[in-house]
């Protein structure tokens, strides 16, 4: 019986887990903590597992910009 193992192998999956545990201590920390807002940060959690997905498929460029994109969306949306 073959058994798939899925584990952790690329930067991008260590980056962009990195980036959503930052979301989660944000949200936590910095905000008030309004489903709203959490579903504001949502967006950037799935622009994360996003670019996990194409950085390991190869596309670097897009996946580097994917997660400049969404630390920058989080960002955006702590402040305000």
């Amino acid at each position: 019986m073959a058994t798939s193992e899925n584990h952790m192998n690329t930067i991008y999956d260590f980056l962009t887990v990195a980036c959503f545990i930052g979301l989660v201590c944000a949200f936590f920390l910095l905000t008030e903590r309004h489903p709203k807002t959490l579903a504001y940060l949502l967006i950037a959690g799935l622009a994360f597992a996003v670019a996990d997905q194409l950085g390991n498929a190869g596309s670097t460029l897009l996946a580097a910009v994917m997660i400049v994109a969404g630390v920058g969306y989080a960002v955006l949306i702590i402040r305000g």
